[in-house]
């Protein structure tokens, strides 16, 4: 599990770790792990040239005494100062190594910049001087230390400039703005420096191979088709029939023992899928895919049955409250926008706060598709979907997606893993299936059971997407 913590967490834990370590030592811990990326990066350190960009807090120390290693290296090192305040001791450790302090200036041209501008304390948004900073170097790629500055670490939320890193070093743990989207976007790869950190339980998370392999429902030696569950999928209409073909698909894909289809495109379904049955006992429902005029109606007479529910698409306008069972809400944020009475532009930027809204308000886990997507509880925890492609944006995929997390409910997981685990292969499916290129929502569906496979194959573990 890679979890993400906040910054009260990580503040609580270093003070704990620093009353053990010689002063300063954490520091240059972080320091170390630091210098170490970046010559990475750049592929090397002698004659490399390196701007710190270098603010008032101890983000800019740790740039400091980065860069002083840098400098100790063979690279050419150069702090631009944009405070009246700066970390002292780090900055006599750069001019000792051979560094040097600049005015900032248009037509630098350095092999990477390291923003040490603001840290987890820092407010959204950049004071002017960072901003014109930043202009100047526009186009070289960027080595965030512990955070892009300018991001909202804890809500993952974005206001007004920040940095668009090529590379975020993060220190002891990932931050929320790490995971979550739009903050998410602006950090690139995230590479964490462990510095022996005792943390709490983060509330935000990314599930990983070892944490879906260990929920991922298995038949048992004895087990039979009803034994290992029954998916019930109302979907589809005559208008949009082909929802009902994916959301099938998706609970189709082998996990659970069968599947039950009612609706208006009942005899499409079953030309196209023989394995699939009519009405009958079922241990969870999937309602709403291109349900059209008669979402409504399926919704109320899935929740009459008393088992879980996923709820998507077009059923999604029909939930007024909480339904009284345990349900999987799956809207984008056009549909959650619907459903809340927000615009779509605020959920977009506030995705975190959205999702979490909802999930209390609807006392349901609410799973906000996006880039990362997240399964919220209504307890707060959340996680954060990791995998998928690009290519994955694409009509019907958010189908095959509810047929496949009510599989897992009907296996017998509970809404908040059914979610996350159904997310997590949802998006390992689309990048085993698109291979680099374009995909079509079937073959997401296709892609699942392979992708199961790798997944529970021991040998293929390296190769997990």
């Amino acid at each position: 599990m890679r979890e993400a913590h906040t910054v009260e967490q990580v503040r609580a834990a270093e003070a704990a770790r620093m009353a053990d370590l010689p002063d300063g030592a954490l520091m240059q811990q972080a320091a170390a792990g630091l210098a170490h990326a970046v010559v990475d990066l750049m592929g090397g350190a002698y004659g490399r040239r390196v701007l710190l960009l270098v603010g008032p807090g101890n983000n800019g120390g740790d740039a400091l005494y980065a860069g002083a290693r840098l400098a100790r290296r063979g690279c050419s090192v150069e702090a631009w100062l944009l405070a009246g305040q700066v970390h002292e001791a780090g900055l006599e450790a750069l001019r000792a190594a051979g560094g040097r302090v600049a005015e900032p200036r248009a037509g630098t041209t350095p092999d990477v910049v390291v923003d040490g501008i603001v840290g987890i304390g820092g407010r959204p948004g950049l004071r002017p001087a960072a901003v014109a900073a930043l202009d100047h170097v526009r186009g070289v790629p960027v080595v965030a230390v512990d955070v892009p500055s300018g991001i909202d670490v804890d809500t993952g939320e974005l206001a007004g400039p920040h940095v668009e890193a090529t590379l975020t070093v993060t220190f002891g743990t990932l931050k929320v703005g790490h995971l979550v989207d739009p903050a998410a976007t602006a950090c690139g790869a995230v590479h964490p420096v462990d510095l022996g950190l005792d943390l709490p339980p983060a509330p935000v998370s990314a599930l990983q191979p070892t944490d879906v392999r260990r929920l991922l429902p298995r038949p048992e030696p004895g087990g039979h088709k009803y034994t290992r569950g029954v998916v019930g999928v109302r979907a589809g209409s005559t208008t949009y029939p082909g929802a009902a073909l994916l959301c099938v698909a998706g609970a189709d894909c082998g996990l659970a023992g069968m599947v039950r289809h009612v609706g208006e495109v009942s005899d499409l379904v079953r030309r196209e899928h023989p394995a699939v049955v009519g009405d009958g006992r079922v241990q969870a429902w999937v309602v709403g895919s291109g349900g059209g005029a008669a979402a409504g109606d399926e919704l109320a007479a899935a929740r009459s049955d008393g088992v879980p529910l996923v709820v998507d698409a077009d059923a999604l306008a029909h939930v007024g409250g909480p339904l009284g069972v345990p349900t999987v809400l799956t809207p984008h944020a056009g549909e959650l926008a619907a459903m809340t009475g927000a615009e779509r532009v605020d959920v977009e930027a506030r995705m975190l706060h959205h999702a979490r809204a909802a999930a209390a308000t609807y006392d349901a886990v609410v799973l906000l598709k996006g880039r990362h997507t997240l399964v919220a509880h209504p307890d707060g925890r959340v996680r954060v979907t990791t995998t998928g492609p690009p290519w994955l944006a694409t009509a019907g995929a958010g189908d095959v997606l509810a047929g496949l997390v009510g599989a897992l409910l009907a296996c017998g997981l509970d809404t908040y893993d059914a979610a996350s685990v159904g997310s997590w292969l949802h998006g390992a499916a689309a990048t085993l299936a698109s291979r680099g290129g374009p995909l079509r929502a079937g073959d997401v569906a296709e892609a699942i059971p392979g992708t199961v496979r790798r997944l529970l194959d021991p040998g293929m573990e390296q190769s997990a997407p």
